[in-house]
């Protein structure tokens, strides 16, 4: 798969999700395999006033290389001059616009899938982005529409695709949905097959054969998976070995998973800070200890942890 000049060997992706894919989670999942990864959405507003919190999310490595930053806004000035900014002091692979957010402080505000109401403000910051960075792919996340009732696929694929767009993930929900309710597959094969562009799948992704499912059904380009790899970056390297066609490693004992949990704890402490590492962390502490016996317990313990060793001799508890 090609996004502009950029090759994907193994067309399997780390979706942009907030408060999740900062470094520490990225850096986990692209050991495991994944192919490209992208920063958590960070607003066109921080980046233009230099707010450091947000210059902090945007920083990256080497090693995560190829990497996407995700930008969102509603003013096509901010949203070209904050993508020239992120390139010119950043330099990353590609530049994601999210018209896919559904929380109501982001569409309340015009920006994320609030967009998809408005297709000419859509145009608008596209066009604008895209012409702020030309030797940068631009690439766009996106949701099917406001509600049921307005469903923009595929026309909003083709206006983007006159933008300049080099490729399209879509989350093939509603806003309205949010997260409720089943992914209708049937909207990216619909997308599929009236675009030019590279087509990324995205939703109910729970397992390594959902994606050669999505594939099979929808005939995209590539698989983003989002939730399934909570608290689970092995999920790209069985995703991997199963799109290879090699024999597809076991799933990580609770040993494992423990010893994967301290690691991704102490990368948030390195990159974040003890104080900020230990909010951040207690809710993939819920994540990488879903199904283990006293589940519910041990993450009650975790949460209401007040220190760093208190959630270590926690986890160095479970056998």
């Amino acid at each position: 798969m090609k996004i502009g000049k950029i090759t994907l060997d193994i067309p399997i992706i780390l979706a942009p999700m907030a408060g999740v894919t900062d470094y520490p989670f990225r850096m986990l999942c692209k050991e495991q395999g994944a192919a490209l990864v992208f920063s958590e959405f960070v607003s066109s507003d921080g980046i233009i006033r230099e707010n450091i919190k947000t210059l902090k999310m945007i920083k990256f490595t080497d090693f995560e290389r190829p990497i996407g930053i995700q930008i969102f806004g509603n003013n096509p000035d901010k949203m070209a001059k904050a993508a020239k900014m992120v390139v010119d002091r950043f330099s990353p692979d590609i530049i994601d616009i999210n018209y896919g957010c559904p929380v109501p402080k982001i569409t309340k505000k015009g920006a994320g899938s609030a967009a998809l109401k408005d297709l000419c403000l859509m145009d608008d910051i596209t066009v604008a982005v895209v012409e702020s960075v030309p030797n940068v792919p631009v690439t766009v996340k996106m949701r099917a529409g406001w509600d049921s009732s307005s469903i923009v696929i595929p026309r909003a694929a083709e206006r983007l695709e006159i933008a300049g767009v080099k490729a399209i993930a879509l989350h093939p929900r509603t806003t309205k949905q949010s997260y409720k309710g089943k992914a209708d597959w049937n909207l990216i094969k619909e997308l599929k097959n009236s675009s030019k562009l590279p087509i990324i799948g995205n939703g109910d992704i729970k397992t390594p054969d959902d994606i050669m499912r999505m594939f099979e059904k929808t005939e995209c380009d590539a698989v983003m998976i989002g939730r399934g790899s909570l608290g689970n970056p092995w999920f790209f390297r069985q995703a991997k070995a199963l799109y290879q066609g090699k024999p597809m490693p076991s799933p990580p004992s609770t040993l494992n998973k423990i010893s994967g949990c301290k690691r991704h704890l102490k990368h948030m402490i390195e990159w974040h800070g003890e104080k900020r590492a230990t909010d951040l962390m207690k809710k993939h502490f819920g994540w990488y200890i879903k199904g283990f016996e006293s589940a519910s317990k041990i993450r009650q313990s975790l949460v209401m942890s007040k220190d760093i060793q208190a959630m270590l001799s926690i986890l160095n508890s479970i056998t």
